[in-house]
């Protein structure tokens, strides 16, 4: 016989970070003082549960700028956007909150920074992740984009001396280190960021990961299929050896992955609220569990501050004048 779920244990950090707080705290600011609807370019981060709730706030999420009528108020997603977007929406009149992660903002400062230099660039990231359309949109040209090892053995350059990279701020610490060093290997003149690109919540989260797999059987990560942090987290416990399964929510949960694993570890992309991983919790209590403990880890004190003309209320105060 097959021993029980009795054991849950939680990552520490899991869950929202100091950049997605702040892009729904912008949407929800923005709809209370502006009134529904209001736009948003791209879900603004990426959980179907957080964009189903501010939809049914009156936030509409769109991926063409015709789609928003002249005169409306528009957010941009936390993931950032191309240079071409900011001037087309520039260019349409609309008001414009910049949702922007300060982390990923700073990518693109630094790349606009060394591009005036003349510089050119290697990203390491995932083709396709909005992300990483937004930072090489900062360039017309002279960014190349690699995915793994064998890319940054195709990359043709125009010139190497002067060369920098630039990461998305969400890949895997380990991954992103392996095609660092290839990327050295073949430009050992490469200029690196001052600070390593990735964030500081992707790394905590992954670090939380690489504690809590060793010590449980199965590691059930809380996050949507189209966050790029939710799956690093996956990815990572399975490559410590432990079985791991990624969820949007506790109704995805399968029984079976836990016959013969009586311990489970629960952790939440940087982009999965607190409330989808209580909801967890109590269906593993459902199905047996009778011992939720949360592991030591570091304790995250970031906060960024909100755009100009959003942040001069409370919510508490924007709800009052509202109502």
């Amino acid at each position: 016989m097959s021993s029980p779920l009795t054991d849950v244990l939680l990552a520490e950090p899991r869950g929202f970070c100091a950049g997605v707080d702040r892009a729904i705290e912008i949407v929800e600011r923005a709809l209370i003082k502006y009134g529904a609807p209001i736009y948003v370019r791209h879900e603004i981060v990426h959980n179907t549960y957080v964009v189903n709730d501010l939809k049914a706030k009156g936030a509409i999420f769109i991926e063409e700028l015709s789609d928003v009528p002249p005169g409306a108020t528009l957010v941009f997603s936390a993931h950032g956007v191309s240079q071409a977007v900011r001037q087309e929406a520039d260019a349409r009149g609309f008001q414009i909150f910049d949702a922007t992660c300060p982390l990923v903002t700073k990518v693109h400062v630094e790349v606009a920074k060394l591009a005036r230099e003349g510089y050119e660039f290697i990203m390491i990231g995932h083709k396709g992740h909005p992300e990483v359309e937004g930072t090489m949109g900062q360039l017309s040209e002279g960014i190349h984009l690699v995915e793994d090892e064998a890319d940054v053995e195709r990359v043709q350059l125009r010139q190497q001396e002067k060369l920098a990279v630039v990461t998305q701020t969400t890949l895997s610490v380990d991954d992103a280190a392996d095609i660092l060093h290839a990327v050295r290997r073949r430009f050992p003149q490469v200029r690196e960021p001052k600070q390593q690109d990735i964030c500081y919540a992707t790394q905590n989260r992954q670090d939380a990961v690489k504690v809590l797999a060793p010590q449980v059987d199965v590691v059930v990560v809380v996050g949507s299929p189209t966050s790029s942090n939710s799956n690093r987290l996956r990815e990572l416990a399975e490559r410590l050896g432990t079985p791991a399964y990624m969820i949007d929510g506790a109704e995805f949960l399968e029984p079976a992955w836990f016959e013969g694993r009586p311990r489970v570890g629960l952790t939440a992309g940087a982009s999965a609220p607190e409330v989808l991983v209580e909801a967890v919790i109590a269906r593993l209590r459902e199905l047996g569990a009778t011992s939720v403990r949360k592991l030591p880890g570091v304790v995250e004190h970031t906060r960024f501050p909100l755009p100009l003309g959003l942040g001069d209320k409370s919510m508490a105060e924007l709800n009052a004048v509202r109502s």
